[in-house]
Parts: C-alpha cells; sequence; structure tokens
C-alpha cells in the first residue's frame, strides 16, 4: 500500500508531529484503528514533494530552480521516520524485503519509504544516494511534470514530451538504481519513459498507483501494450502494478466504486499475470474515494469481492503484497551482483549546472572544489 500520511502531516499540522495522534482518528484515510481493521500489514510512506510549479515557483526551464525540494522531502523523510519511532508498537522500520516479512511476523506494521518523483533529486545522483541511506527504497521517475531525467504523463491529459522518454541522465539515474537497490518507479511516467526504462533496467520494477488505461482512459493509468512488457522470460521485465484508488483514474465522474477498481485489478492481472498486480491505493494522496473504500479499513471487502470473482488464497496473498515482495527481494538481488561485480558509482553531474567544477588545479586541467 501506497500512502500519502506525511504530506498530510505537512498540510494540516505544519510538519509538527508531536500534534499527530494517529492512535485516534485522523482527517484523512490512514489511522492506526483503521489500518488494523484493514489487517494492513505493510506500507510505504510516500515522502512526497509536488512539482516546483504546483507549490507556486518557477524550476526553469533547465530545473535550477526546484532543488529546494531536496530540503522539502528531507523534512518529509524526517516526519516520516519520526511518526514510526513514535508507535513502536504499531509501525516497524523496514529496508529489504527480509525486514518486511519479519515486521509483519511480528505483528508490526512494516514501513517502508518512497520519494514519489525524480525532481525531488535536485539533478543529483548524490542526493538520490543519500536518500537510498536514509531509507528511502523506491524513487519515482516523473511525479506530473517533466525534470531533467525522465517524462511524466501529466494528469489526466498529457504533457508535451520534452525528452521523448529518459534523458540521457535518466538512463544513468536508472542504472544508478539497479546498482544500489533502488526500485524504479514507473507511476506517473509517460509510456515512451516506461518502455525505455523496461528495456534499460536489469532489476525489476514497480509502478507504486497505477490503475489500467483499457478500463479508463487517462495517461497516467497503464496501457496494455505497457503491460504486455511486464512479466518473467524473453524481452518481459519483472515488476508489480500496484492498483491506484483515485477516483478519477478509476472511472468516470460519480462512477468509481470498490467493484471498478477490481475491474482494474482483474485486467491487469489479465494482460500482465495475477504475479504482476498489487495495491497501491494512494490514501491521504487523494481527494476522493471510491464508494466502497473510502479508507485503508475497506481492504478485506476488496478482497471478499476479488475471492467471488475466482481469486485463489495464494492468488490473494500475491496481490497483498507477495508480488511486491519478490520484485523487491530481484532488486535487491541484482544490487548485490552489481557491487559483487564491482560496478563503480556514477559521478555523472547534471551538464546545466554552474555550481560545480568551475575551478581547476593550475597547470593539471583538473577540478578542485575551493581554495587552495
Amino acid at each position: 500500500m501506497d500512502e500519502d500520511l506525511p504530506d498530510l502531516v505537512r498540510e494540516f499540522y505544519r510538519n509538527n508531529v508531536s500534534a499527530v495522534d494517529l492512535a485516534a482518528r485522523m482527517p484523512g484515510h490512514v489511522d492506526i484503528p483503521r489500518l488494523r481493521e484493514g489487517r494492513v500489514g505493510g506500507v510505504f510512506w510516500s515522502v512526497y514533494a509536488g512539482c516546483p510549479e504546483h507549490e507556486g515557483y518557477d524550476a526553469g526551464e533547465e530545473f535550477l530552480n526546484g532543488t529546494w525540494r531536496v530540503r522539502d522531502t528531507l523534512e518529509q523523510i524526517d516526519v516520516a521516520k519520526a511518526l514510526i519511532r513514535q508507535y513502536p508498537h504499531t509501525f516497524q522500520p523496514a529496508f529489504t524485503s527480509q525486514d518486511i516479512r519479519k515486521a509483519i511476523g511480528s505483528g508490526k506494521i512494516a514501513s517502508v519509504m518512497g520519494v514519489e518523483g525524480a525532481h525531488q533529486l535536485g539533478n543529483s545522483l548524490s542526493v538520490l544516494r543519500q536518500y537510498y541511506d536514509l531509507g528511502v527504497r523506491y524513487v519515482t521517475l516523473a511525479h506530473m511534470c517533466h525534470n531533467v531525467f525522465a517524462d511524466s504523463c501529466g494528469f489526466l491529459e498529457w504533457l508535451e514530451p520534452l525528452h521523448g522518454g529518459l534523458s540521457e541522465f535518466g538512463y544513468t539515474l536508472v542504472s544508478e538504481m539497479n546498482r544500489i537497490g533502488m526500485l524504479v518507479d514507473l507511476s506517473h511516467t509517460a509510456d515512451t519513459t516506461a518502455k525505455q526504462a523496461l528495456k534499460h533496467t536489469v532489476a525489476p520494477v514497480i509502478w507504486s498507483h497505477s490503475s489500467a488505461r483499457a478500463i479508463w482512459n487517462v495517461p497516467r493509468n497503464v496501457p496494455d501494450d505497457v503491460l504486455e512488457l511486464v512479466g518473467i522470460g524473453q524481452n518481459k521485465t519483472d515488476g508489480v502494478v500496484m492498483v491506484n484508488f483515485a477516483p478519477e483514474f478509476v472511472a468516470a465522474e460519480g462512477n468509481a466504486t470498490l467493484g471498478g477498481v477490481a475491474d482494474h485489478i482483474e485486467h491487469i492481472a489479465k494482460i500482465a499475470g495475477k504475479m504482476h498486480v498489487g495495491l497501491g491505493s494512494d490514501f491521504d494522496g487523494i481527494g476522493g474515494v471510491p464508494r466502497g473504500l473510502e479508507d485503508v479499513s475497506k481492504y478485506p471487502q476488496l478482497f471478499a469481492e476479488l475471492y467471488k470473482r475466482g481469486w485463489s488464497r495464494q492468488e490473494l496473498a500475491g496481490l497483498s503484497g507477495e508480488n511486491l515482495l519478490r520484485v523487491m527481494e530481484g532488486a535487491e538481488n541484482v544490487a548485490k551482483q552489481l557491487q559483487d561485480d564491482g560496478v563503480p558509482p556514477a559521478w555523472d553531474i547534471y551538464d546545466k549546472r554552474t555550481d560545480v567544477g568551475q575551478r581547476r588545479i593550475p597547470g593539471k586541467g583538473r577540478w578542485f572544489a575551493g581554495d587552495l
């Protein structure tokens, strides 16, 4: 499950974690009583900072004016960690697939962080690595805006392409994510971005919160020609598409229901296979909800609906988390292999930056930072 509780705390509580009581009814879709009622075993805490232009700022044509989003991401990481620490009997930090299994086995809710847009990297691969060290385990290649790495699909209408998918720097980003074990998240990406990333990555991928375009035709949903590239075997990439509950991505206005969400799950399973679908929800990050899926307490009703449609207990276990854990473990194994093989970190610098590399050691032609 992907949820935006840290962003709700930012918007409603000005990041004051001491004012938040997750043991009581929260204003959004998520709190501890409802998580327990919904029998939730693990969540991705989305440490989200919106696109600069959506926050009233101009990042500039070369994206050099939005690096303060790194600050906001660090604040979101701080909020997520503080909330997890505040309720140690409920939440347990998780950094690996094994950590998640241990947390669930001990009755805790495994808590993993994800960065929902590569604009939050501040154009820097070094920031990517530092996020990983802080516990982040997925990065979405784009949100509702293009960035230096990748094209976004937009929201309900397509964005005019910028790079034609991944930029050259974006290919480097995907490779570096593979090397360190950061999951490549393809939600919000343009179809060209998704296809190029699927071809380039050597590790499994996720869509943290996306539905099926064949069921409801909006840019944010995944088309069949992309779903057909997901799988295990020749010319396919392992992955899991975690279905989004946002009503505008489920059905026409006023028509989003629990059954409609089940339709998206079944379509993705039909095209990519039941091993490649999961639950993303996006609770606390969506304004409305489908009828029957009003908050995190309603998950059992969704599973009951799919059981009635013929899903086996094993298939439902895959949907609830085993599919994601397989993908996560696969990314971990790829990272271990690349590091064991001695693949070095990528030190590429965004070529439009003017704040680095301005001086040289006299007579050496080598870059240095600062005065000798």
